[in-house]
């Protein structure tokens, strides 16, 4: 295949300790690099000894951004696509160069390394063999509206970016469409020295969060997916099992997951049931 090689380069969430070796080899050995804030990864590539050309690349770029970066690949020149930190095209705009050097026959190979959904998706807890990825959500408006309420039904774990600013807003939110007891993880400032992971209801999060605290850096939100609903005639076993559960010392809100996760009741049911005076 004619012409230079797209690399799509999965760069460190914060910890530099992440690169890859393949990633330090690429990134040294590549004329030119098309990243989406030029300032972060010059400091990587200084880091690196590595001294390319730099293309800024962004959600924002002019055309001729995209012209430049086809042109050094029919010139045979190689080309890194790098974002912020992560994988380029997850929830930034290097799917649409992708598909652009693709069409236009040039080979793309990708890097792999870091991605904010794998790293939470892992240190979550929560059921990880399907999910749902919804990057960073309309701010207003209907588009925001349709989101939230898909959210609210979907029945695989979801994943969801969101900035400190508004971290807040986003959990009120999702405690309307999904319930204050739907269970989630909060990630933030992953893989730096500041790192944090919150595990609890969305009620719970919503609460610690709205309570004046100020919190910096990016959120990753996973929020588990509605659960099913049991049987009606499971109510008396659902109760019997509560009991002995609490009768061992099981705390309450590990019963409440258990008769969710082995009688698949739903959330509010087995939430009643545990929490129901005996």
């Amino acid at each position: 295949m004619p012409g230079g090689t797209l690399y799509v380069v999965a760069t460190p969430l914060g910890h530099l300790g992440d690169l890859t070796a393949r990633v330090t080899e690429t990134l040294r050995a590549v004329p030119v690099v098309a990243a989406e804030d030029t300032r972060r990864t010059r400091a990587l590539l200084s880091h690196l000894g590595a001294h390319p050309r730099l293309i800024a690349y962004h959600a924002h770029a002019a055309p001729a951004a995209t012209a430049a970066i086809l042109a050094a690949l029919q010139e045979g020149r190689d080309v890194a696509l790098v974002t912020d930190a992560g994988t380029p095209g997850v929830s930034d705009p290097g799917g649409v160069l992708v598909e652009t050097a693709r069409r236009a026959g040039f080979r793309v190979v990708p890097l792999p390394g870091p991605s904010a959904v794998a790293a939470a998706l892992s240190a979550a807890g929560l059921p990880a063999d399907r999910y749902v990825f919804h990057g960073f959500l309309p701010r207003k408006g209907a588009d925001r509206t349709r989101t939230l309420a898909r959210i609210g039904t979907e029945e695989w774990t979801m994943v969801i970016f969101e900035s400190a600013e508004r971290i807040a807003a986003l959990l009120d939110d999702l405690c309307q469409v999904c319930g204050a007891e739907r269970d989630a993880v909060l990630a933030r400032e992953m893989t730096k020295v500041h790192e944090e992971f919150r595990a609890g209801t969305l009620g719970e999060l919503a609460t610690g969060v709205g309570s004046g605290e100020s919190l910096k850096g990016e959120c990753t939100v996973v929020v588990a997916g509605r659960p099913r609903a049991g049987p009606p005639d499971d109510a008396p076993r659902l109760g019997m099992v509560a009991q002995r559960l609490l009768a061992a010392g099981v705390p309450k809100r590990e019963v409440t997951s258990l008769l969710v996760e082995l009688f698949g009741a739903s959330r509010n049911a087995a939430y009643q049931t545990v929490n129901r005076d005996r």
